[in-house]
């Protein structure tokens, strides 16, 4: 529970609201796709945020984050040099290497692409140990679409399929414009073979993975990263209670046969 000391070694301004901090901690033992750490700015508060780094990189530490609380606003106003609180790394990962040998399709909207970047990174670094990968994102506008350079590299490729579309279209977009859960349609995967990561507003993540099954997905091939208010990240506090889970220490990633009966429920 005792947080260590990380420091900033690097920082990208993503969107206007959106930075990636690259940080060091002396001993870090590395992580899994899909866990997160409790990051801390002393004086200010704690908060989960996922991994978005490689995990073959252990020498940086990678975190994109929103500027939307307290919390987020004083992080994301720091700069190379500054020191902040970590603990973890905590959660259930993405079974990735549960994956191997078969397709797979990653969903993710808005921010979503963050916590599945490690996935996208694994896949890329070990592409001859899965078929077919499909990268589904949604933004709300052109000007909100993360990793912009990346889904343009990883499009250029030869061996994955990405597309990519918007709520709002400008004038310059020549792209899809729609919900992302529409793009399923036109995916190139084998539903009996294939495994699904989906990250993104919980909206988006039911459509999603309701759009996978009804394609013939199993619902223990749909992951999904769930999203609470997790204060301690070991299931002591209860904050993050969903029915009989708590979603710092049994996920945040669950498959959709778990959380689909808990997801249809309004309140809990």
């Amino acid at each position: 529970m005792v947080p260590v000391i990380a420091r900033v070694t690097g920082r990208t301004r993503e969107l206007s609201d959106v930075v990636t901090f690259e940080m060091e901690v002396e001993g870090w033992p590395g992580f899994a796709p899909g866990q997160f750490n409790m990051l801390s700015v002393f004086g200010v508060g704690e908060i989960p945020i996922s991994i978005s780094g490689p995990v073959s990189d252990t020498t940086r530490i990678i975190h994109t984050i929103r500027d939307v609380g307290p919390v987020s606003h004083a992080l994301a106003a720091l700069s190379p040099g500054a020191v902040l609180g970590l603990r973890g790394p905590y959660g259930a990962p993405w079974p990735v290497q549960a994956a191997r040998g078969r397709d797979v399709v990653v969903i993710a909207g808005g921010l979503g692409l963050a916590p599945v970047r490690p996935i996208l990174y694994e896949l890329m670094e070990n592409r001859d140990a899965y078929g077919k990968v499909t990268l589904l994102y949604g933004a709300r506008s052109p000007a909100e679409i993360l990793f912009e350079k990346e889904l343009g590299d990883w499009r250029s490729r030869l061996d994955m399929g990405v597309e990519v579309t918007v709520d709002r279209a400008t004038n310059a977009w020549h792209g899809h414009v729609g919900v992302v859960t529409a793009l399923l349609r036109g995916a190139d995967f084998t539903p009996a073979n294939t495994t699904a990561f989906v990250c993104g507003p919980e909206i988006m993540m039911r459509f999603g993975a309701d759009g996978l099954t009804d394609l013939g997905v199993a619902a223990t091939d749909i992951h999904l990263s769930m999203e609470r208010n997790m204060q301690c990240g070991i299931g002591l506090c209860g904050h993050c209670q969903l029915g009989p889970v708590f979603v710092c220490k049994d996920g945040p990633v669950f498959d959709w046969a778990t959380m689909k009966p808990l997801m249809r429920i309004k309140e809990l």
